[in-house]
């Protein structure tokens, strides 16, 4: 099969969908590999690394996708990029169509044939190709949001972990899941005072037996976000429903009750935000204000690290590439359910129950397809 890698084009965006390890796996399987000149250079990869390992080097992005039969991508596709995929095609990226219903309508108009990293599923549960960039995304949150506190930056002037005699910002984390809990974890290394909410208490117990000590953890009520809420400096939004938009979980009346110049770091903004305040930004404009309340909604947090981001995102993907490429997206799906779970467009249909409920629009079954 044809692989075709081309250059990311959402500002600030770094990362590149292959590595030149995966190149040199996928050409060793038999597949030609196309990438676009200059693709890896944010990540530290220059278009020799590539060629050394057997790719190709094209000039353009729409020279690469009228030549390759499948896309492979970090970022969800920009309306130039959707226009150039054509029927028969497979896109494998990250998609997030929940919040963006422009998106999905050109995707299904392209009919082509596309799957999610984020919905994809793992044999004993969990999300593997989100996980990884999940991880990197929690662990920068407490790191970025110390950052805007910073009173020169409009936040309010608190240090993480304090100094002897004064006490430490205070970080309410919501969600205890991957997310959740690297920014925890790097939180308290930061000598934060850090409690996670989550409403399972299977999760709260697992992440009391783990790490007991470096943060608290409390089980999520109405109660305990608007107690916490109040103390906060920093508060993480780090909920998720696969393929779905992610609930609101703090509302704008509700930013009259935090202190100003605090802190929201929404990890979920690539699935709509869990802060109805929340709006997508960039690196190079990161935070804005509501009502005294700073606000860091950077939708590829990733990208601000990309060759760690690249190396960890391609290591999870890796084996899902050269499974569709060797098998073909359809077998590969019958063989794998947990890789159906990923097919989110196909011919003119939404083949993912939850984006089709989220944008309120009629969906089918990936198994209805295969």
């Amino acid at each position: 099969m044809k692989i075709g890698c081309p250059k990311e084009i959402k500002p600030q965006e770094y990362r590149v969908g292959l590595t030149p390890y995966a190149v040199r796996d996928a050409v060793t399987a038999g597949h030609e590999v196309l990438i676009e000149a200059g693709a890896g250079d944010g990540a530290g990869f220059a278009d020799a690394d590539y060629t050394a390992q057997g790719a190709q080097i094209v000039d353009t992005a729409a020279e690469l996708f009228a030549d390759a039969e499948m896309i492979v991508k970090v970022k969800e596709p920009q309306a130039g990029e959707r226009a150039m995929l054509r029927e028969g095609q497979l896109l494998f990226t990250y998609l997030h169509l929940a919040p963006d219903p422009a998106q999905t309508d050109d995707l299904l108009a392209s009919g082509a044939t596309c799957i999610a990293y984020e919905t994809v599923t793992a044999p004993g549960g969990g999300l593997p190709l989100l996980a990884p960039m999940s991880e990197v995304a929690g662990r920068l949150a407490p790191q970025m949001g110390a950052w805007a506190l910073q009173k020169a930056n409009g936040g309010r002037g608190v240090l993480m972990g304090g100094v002897p005699g004064v006490g430490p910002a205070k970080v309410l984390v919501l969600g205890g899941g991957v997310v959740g809990t690297h920014a925890a974890r790097i939180a308290g290394g930061m000598g934060a005072d850090v409690t996670v909410l989550d409403r399972s208490l299977p999760r709260l117990r697992y992440l009391d037996d783990v790490f007991s000590g470096s943060f608290r953890n409390r089980y999520s009520t109405a109660g305990a976000l608007a107690e916490l809420l109040c103390e906060a400096d920093m508060v993480i939004g780090a909920v998720l429903i696969p393929g779905a938009a992610a609930p609101k979980l703090i509302s704008r009346a509700m930013l009259a009750d935090m202190k100003p110049g605090s802190v929201l770091v929404d990890v979920a903004i690539d699935q709509g935000g869990c802060f109805e305040t929340s709006k997508a930004t960039t690196h190079d404009d990161p935070v804005y204000e509501v009502d005294g309340i700073r606000h860091y909604c950077v939708a590829n947090m990733p990208g601000a690290v990309p060759r760690t981001s690249t190396i960890a995102l391609g290591n999870a993907t890796l084996p899902f590439v050269l499974a569709l490429a060797g098998k073909g997206w359809r077998q590969a799906c019958k063989d794998d359910p947990h890789l159906a779970e990923g097919l989110n467009v196909h011919a003119g249909k939404l083949t993912n129950l939850a984006v089709g409920a989220a944008l309120g629009r009629d969906a089918v079954t990936p198994a209805s397809v295969l």
